[in-house]
C-alpha cells in the first residue's frame, strides 16, 4: 500500500543549510580563549546538541568548572560571532535540490514545516530567501526541550494539523532520528549512508529527488 503523505518537517542545519562550518568556527574561538583544544571532531559531537549542552562539553573537555553567569556570557559571545557570520549567508548556501523539492510539496498540496532548536532559524530563513516557503516555523524561540524529545516536531505537525505517522521529518543528526521516532514520525536521514541507520532510509542529497520517491521508499 502506498504511503499516504501529508506534511514533511524539516530540521535546518545539515538538512537545508549548512551552518555547522559557522557553529564551528564560533565554538572554535571560545574554546581557545578557554585554553581547550576544539577541532572537527570535537565539533561533529554537538550536531544536535543545545547551546547549553555544547559548552558543558567544552568545559568538560578542559576539565573547567563556571558559574551559571559566566556560562551565559560565553553563550551570548559565541552567539555573537556566530550572528556576524550568518548575517552575510546567501541563497547560494541552500543545498542543490532542497529548494526544488520543497516547492513540487508545496505545488502537491503538502504541508511544510520546519523543526530546528535553532534559535537563530528565521534569521537564516530569512538570509536565505525561503521563509515564505514554510506553513509553519518552530525553532529554539518557541520550545521548552531539545531534541531527542519529539516535542519541536509535534509542535510542527500540530499546526499543519498533520498525523505524526503520515508526516516525513528530514534530519541530519542522531539526536533528531531518535526525536522523530519518539513522536511517531516517518523519518529520512539526511547524509552519509550507514551514519543514521535508525532512520526509515538515508538520502545523501535532494538533487534529482521527487516527492514519488519519497512515497515510494516510505510504502
Amino acid at each position: 500500500m502506498a504511503f499516504e503523505l501529508q506534511a514533511c518537517l524539516f530540521d535546518l542545519d545539515g538538512v537545508i543549510v549548512d551552518t555547522a562550518k559557522y557553529h564551528f568556527t564560533a565554538w572554535q574561538r571560545l574554546a581557545e580563549e578557554l585554553g581547550v583544544s576544539f577541532d572537527h571532531s570535537d565539533n561533529d559531537q554537538l550536531k544536535g546538541v543545545s547551546r547549553v549542552d555544547s559548552l558543558e562539553y567544552i568545559l568538560r573537555k578542559g576539565n573547567l568548572e563556571l558559574d551559571n553567569d559566566t556560562k551565559v556570557r560565553l553563550m551570548d559571545r559565541k552567539n555573537d560571532w556566530y550572528l556576524a557570520q550568518v548575517a552575510g549567508m546567501t541563497p547560494d548556501e541552500l543545498f542543490p535540490g532542497v529548494v526544488a523539492f520543497m516547492d513540487e510539496l508545496r505545488a502537491k498540496g503538502k504541508g511544510l514545516a520546519l523543526g530546528s532548536s535553532s534559535r537563530n532559524a528565521p534569521l537564516i530563513l530569512d538570509r536565505c530567501g525561503i521563509a515564505d516557503r514554510f506553513d509553519a516555523v518552530v525553532d529554539g524561540n518557541s520550545i521548552t526541550f531539545s531534541k531527542p524529545d519529539p516535542e519541536v516536531f509535534l509542535k510542527g505537525a500540530s499546526e499543519l494539523n498533520s498525523v505524526p505517522s503520515k508526516t516525513v521529518v528530514f534530519e541530519d543528526a542522531l539526536s533528531g532520528v531518535d526525536a522523530a521516532l519518539n513522536g511517531g514520525f516517518r523519518v529520512v536521514g539526511v547524509g552519509p549512508e550507514g551514519a543514521l541507520p535508525k532512520a526509515d532510509f538515508t538520502l545523501q542529497g535532494f538533487d534529482g529527488f521527487t516527492v514519488d520517491h519519497l512515497v515510494d521508499r516510505l510504502s
